[in-house]
């Protein structure tokens, strides 16, 4: 999977062109957060009833230089995950505790789920593979959360730092996972990624 550097640059331009927060969102989000706290649930849950039995623990820094060290805590059924507050970058609609439950469901299924790392075909992956877990409503929110951010941070930022947090909704065409577009492997590279 290799994200197409022109769709990758549409998707900057409509995440960097929107709002802050739009209330016509929050269904979306609604959606999102109860279903990530669904997924948590599951992912934290003891495993003799059922659950992952994975253990997170949140800190101050950036916890994993490349996909291989987070593969390798959650095969131990553990997690680090860097702490919202930490960042300086507050989310308009998602509190704290639920954007780190976010972040950690999101290492799990779909970067360790894909074994794809963080450069912007990793995340293109990791969206595509954990949105096979959302509702199509909750989809929404989802690929504003990863494919906007991530984006914006590649395409817009040049990978110099982490687009303002958003809660708004991107066109339809990219958040539907039926509608994505592939590049070549060897397409052409914007950025550090």
């Amino acid at each position: 999977m290799f994200l197409d550097p022109v769709v990758g640059a549409a998707i900057a331009d409509a995440y960097m062109a929107a709002p802050v927060l739009d209330e016509r969102a929050y269904a979306a989000y609604g959606a999102f957060c109860r279903e990530t706290v669904q997924q948590y649930h599951f992912m934290v849950g003891r495993v003799e009833f059922g659950g992952l039995g994975v253990a997170v623990r949140i800190v101050d820094e950036d916890p994993y230089v490349d996909v291989e060290s987070m593969i390798d805590d959650v095969r131990r059924r553990r997690l680090r995950v860097w702490a919202s507050a930490a960042s300086g970058n507050p989310h308009p609609y998602l509190s704290d505790g639920e954007n780190e439950m976010f972040r950690a469901v999101h290492d799990v299924f779909g970067h360790a789920a894909s074994g794809r790392g963080f450069d912007r075909h990793g995340e293109e992956a990791a969206w595509l593979k954990h949105s096979s877990m959302y509702s199509p409503l909750a989809r929404r929110a989802l690929a504003t959360e990863t494919r906007g951010q991530n984006c914006a941070q590649i395409f817009h930022y040049r990978g110099g730092r982490f687009p303002e947090q958003k809660a708004v909704l991107l066109p339809r065409s990219f958040s539907d996972p039926r509608l994505v577009r592939i590049a070549r492997p060897g397409a052409e590279q914007v950025g550090p990624c």
